[in-house]
C-alpha cells in the first residue's frame, strides 16, 4: 500500500509519468524480495539483520536505487536480482551493445541512454559491457559438453559484414543440440565466408573437437556441403531433411501458383499423419499426385523419401521435433530482427557480438526446461514397422485426393 501511496503521490503535481511509475514500483518490489530473503536467513536467532547498504542499477525504466541489507554475522547478495560487479542491468547492456555494433560511437550511446531514462552512461561503461559481451561470447563459442548430444541441427543465415574494407555477405553458421538430458543448448556459432564444404566441415570438426558426441540424428536442409561435412564428422548418424524446405523445393519445380498451393496441401496432409505405415503410404500417393503436376518434382520427392522420412525411426515422442529445423529457423528470425538496424556491420567482431548475444539469451531461456522428456525411448528397441496393406493405401489416397479438392484441382489431376 505505501508503494501505490508514493507512486500516486509521484503523479500528482503533472501528467503520467509511465516510465517513473514503473521505476518506483520496481524499486519497491526488489527491495521488498530482498527484505523478505534476509529475514528469511535471520530466521531462528542465528543472526540478525544490520541495517543497509545502497546501489545504483540502470534499467531500461531508468536509473533504481536498490536497498541490499546486511547482516551481523557473514554477508547477503541478491544473486537471483543482481550480478556481482555490476551497476548496468541486462537488457541495457543488451541494448548499448547492439547500438554499439551498427557502428553508432560511445558519445552518442551516452545521448540515447540518456533518452531511455538512464541518467549516465559514460564511454568507458559502454566499452567495459562491450567487452563483457564478448567475453560471454567467447565462453558460449569454445565451451566443451560431457553429455551426448542424440539430436543436432545445423543451418546458416546471411548477414552483411564489412571485411577487407568492402561489404559482403558473410554465413553465419550456427548448432542446436538436444542434451540425452532433454535439454536444448546452443552448441556452435561461426561466421565462413561461403557455405561451402570446407568450411562446414570445418565447423562440424570444431564441434566434435569440443564434445558433440553420440549424435543420433542430425537435421538440416540439403546443401551439398553440409551433407558430405555430416556424413563425415557425425557416422552412423542419420540424416533427417527438413520437410520445410523439401516442401519448398517441390513447390519452387512447379510453374502454376494453384498447382504449387495443391502441392502444399499435400505435403502438409501428408506430414500431419503420425502412424509411420500411413505417412509412407500417404506419401507415395503425393508422389503420383505431384508428378500429375511436374515430372521434375515428383522426381525429387522420390529421391527425397528416405532422408525426409527418417525420423519416423525415432521414438514417437520426438518425431515432430526433428523432422523439421524449425528451431533454427526461430533463431535466424531473431538474429535477423536484432541485426537489421545496422545493416552492414562494420566489423566481424561486431557482428559476431551481436549474434553471440542472441543465440547466448535463447541458450539460457532453453536451460530452464526440458525439451523432450522421455530421451529413455531411445536405448529401447523400436517394434517393427507394420508393412503398408490395403487399406492404408487406400487411406492415403483419399487423404491426397481431399487435399487437392481443398486447393480446387482434384477434376484436372483426375
Amino acid at each position: 500500500m505505501n508503494t501505490l501511496q508514493q507512486a500516486a503521490a509521484a503523479m500528482e503535481d503533472g501528467p503520467l509519468d509511465t516510465q517513473k511509475l514503473v521505476r518506483i514500483l520496481l524499486e519497491s518490489a526488489l527491495n521488498a524480495i530482498m527484505d523478505e530473503q534476509a529475514d528469511m536467513a535471520c530466521e531462528g536467532g542465528a543472526n540478525s539483520r544490520n541495517g543497509y547498504r545502497e546501489r545504483g542499477l540502470l534499467t531500461p525504466a531508468g536509473k533504481i536505487t536498490l536497498r541490499i541489507p546486511k547482516l551481523r554475522c557473514g554477508t547477503y547478495f541478491p544473486d537471483g536480482i543482481l550480478e556481482r560487479y555490476s551497476r548496468v542491468d541486462k537488457a541495457v547492456a543488451a541494448a548499448v551493445a547492439e547500438m554499439y555494433a551498427t557502428g553508432v560511437s560511445t558519445r552518442k550511446v551516452e545521448r540515447v541512454a540518456a533518452k531511455l531514462g538512464i541518467e549516465r552512461l559514460s564511454a568507458s561503461q559502454v566499452s567495459r559491457i562491450c567487452e563483457r559481451l564478448d567475453a560471454e561470447v567467447a565462453e558460449l563459442r569454445s565451451r566443451e559438453f560431457s553429455v551426448p548430444m542424440p539430436y543436432l541441427f545445423l543451418d546458416a543465415t546471411y548477414v552483411k559484414c564489412r571485411r577487407d574494407n568492402r561489404v559482403q555477405s558473410t554465413a553465419v553458421v550456427t548448432a542446436i543440440a538436444v542434451g540425452a538430458d532433454g535439454v536444448r543448448r546452443v552448441v556452435g556459432l561461426s561466421a565462413i565466408d561461403t557455405e561451402t564444404y570446407a568450411g562446414w566441415l570445418g565447423f562440424c570438426r570444431d564441434l566434435r573437437k569440443r564434445g558433440v558426441s553420440g549424435v543420433r540424428c542430425v537435421t538440416s536442409d540439403a546443401h551439398e556441403g553440409l551433407r558430405r561435412a555430416i556424413a563425415e564428422c557425425f557416422p552412423g548418424a542419420a540424416w533427417q531433411r527438413c520437410i520445410v524446405h523439401l516442401e519448398r523445393n517441390a513447390c519452387s519445380l512447379l510453374r502454376s501458383k494453384r498447382h504449387r498451393r495443391a502441392a502444399g496441401r499435400i505435403m502438409q496432409a501428408v506430414f500431419a499423419e503420425s502412424e509411420p505405415a500411413s505417412v509412407r503410404a500417404a506419401y507415395h500417393a503425393a508422389i503420383d499426385a505431384i508428378g500429375s503436376f511436374s515430372d521434375e518434382a515428383a522426381e525429387l520427392l522420390e529421391e527425397a523419401e528416405a532422408d525426409a522420412l527418417a525420423y519416423l525411426d525415432f521414438p514417437a515422442d520426438h518425431r515432430r521435433r526433428i523432422r523439421t529445423n524449425n528451431v533454427q529457423e526461430r533463431t535466424n528470425r531473431e538474429i535477423k530482427r536484432r541485426t537489421r538496424a545496422a545493416q552492414v556491420f562494420p566489423s566481424m567482431e561486431s557482428m559476431i557480438r551481436l549474434v553471440g548475444a542472441v543465440m547466448a539469451e535463447a541458450d539460457e531461456d532453453w536451460s530452464t526446461r526440458r525439451c523432450m522428456a522421455t530421451m529413455d525411448a531411445l536405448e529401447r528397441e523400436a517394434p517393427p514397422e507394420p508393412a503398408i496393406d490395403a487399406e492404408t493405401r487406400l487411406r492415403a489416397e483419399r487423404l491426397v485426393l481431399v487435399a487437392m479438392e481443398s486447393a480446387g484441382v482434384a477434376q484436372r489431376a483426375a
